[in-house]
């Protein structure tokens, strides 16, 4: 039988890039990546950079890696650990990012967000997922066309770019279904939104909590930079930030919205509800003298009175409905009210 690949090499390696000094990419396997690293490794000059994008769910992937020494320990133990929060930072000369976006598929379902790990160092970019993300894709399509991305912090910034704008959109699509919600709950034709406010609502709970940097290691990052991250790549990484920053205040925004529709559809359903309660209170009321009255008459004991009169019949009727009117006449104008 054939192994499954899962759109992958033997190796794990979805798609591998060299970068010229020049910035544009050219597609390699994961040999010729390899090959690449040694002959800069041996000239001690380092001529662009490669990037290898792989597979975490092929079982061959991390024991690649491993063999070729090509992801630090603590990089690898990050796999495997449950924090999921993106972030930026430091370690050991060498820059570890932790990056979360929305499938490619993506159908507002909180369960469609998944992790993007890179490891990022002047030579070389590996970026690691277990899903098909749109980011990465945007990447990858992007430096098939020629997009030239002169370093590897460049080409961090640019996923993040990336990110950012598909977050853009997520937001946008967010603010037309909750428009739509709205407008229905104007004109009260509102009939399951209640729980669509809330499946939303708790996406961007979650989007928020995943997709906001970690302040501290971004202030860590951006006040001590390694030495050969150029000027100009981390006046990017600032603005790729900040862009974040707007992002995240706009889900902010839009959860208070969802917020404030849920209490106004809550508050008429509670009206609703107590309009209801209080007609069946009316009408129980109102059949209350029938009920008593006819409850007495029916006692199978001596000394009921008009039994022997002709018109105790219409008697007893013209009883009930002037103990009818005075509860509805005293009932009606409370509800007027």
């Amino acid at each position: 039988m054939t192994p499954a690949t899962y759109g992958s090499d033997p190796t794990g390696l979805i798609c591998g890039f060299c970068f010229s000094p020049d910035g544009v990419g050219s597609a390699v396997s994961a040999d010729q990546a390899l090959e690449f690293l040694a002959a800069e490794k041996l000239e001690g000059q380092a001529q662009g950079f490669v990037w290898l994008h792989f597979n975490l769910s092929h079982t061959a992937t991390e024991k690649w890696l491993r063999d070729h020494k090509l992801l630090p320990d603590v990089f690898r133990e990050a796999l495997h650990e449950g924090s999921r929060s993106t972030r930026v930072e430091l370690d050991d000369d060498m820059l570890m990012a932790v990056i979360n976006d929305v499938h490619f598929d993506f159908n507002f379902e909180s369960s469609d967000i998944s992790s993007l790990w890179l490891t990022v160092n002047p030579r070389c970019v590996i970026s690691l997922r277990s899903q098909p993300l749109r980011s990465i894709d945007r990447l990858r399509d992007a430096v098939k066309q020629g997009r030239k991305i002169q370093s590897s912090v460049a080409l961090l910034v640019h996923l993040m770019h990336d990110q950012g704008d598909v977050l853009v959109r997520i937001v946008r699509d967010t603010t037309v279904r909750i428009d739509t919600i709205e407008d229905q709950l104007l004109s009260d034709r509102l009939e399951k939104q209640r729980a669509d406010l809330g499946a939303l609502r708790r996406l961007l709970v979650r989007l928020q909590r995943l997709l906001a940097p970690e302040p501290a290691a971004l202030f860590r990052l951006l006040q001590k930079p390694p030495t050969w991250i150029g000027e100009e790549d981390l006046q990017d990484l600032r603005q790729a930030t900040e862009e974040f920053t707007v992002v995240l205040r706009d889900m902010t925004e839009l959860q208070e919205r969802i917020k404030l529709l849920q209490e106004e559809i809550a508050g008429r359903a509670t009206e609703a509800n107590n309009r209801s309660l209080y007609v069946l209170t009316v009408v129980t009321v109102l059949a209350l003298p029938i009920n008593i009255i006819a409850g007495l008459l029916g006692m199978n004991v001596g000394g009921i009175p008009w039994a022997q009169n002709d018109k105790g019949f219409w008697i007893v009727v013209a009883i009930i409905l002037s103990f009818t009117a005075v509860a509805a006449r005293l009932a009606f104008k409370k509800f007027r009210d």
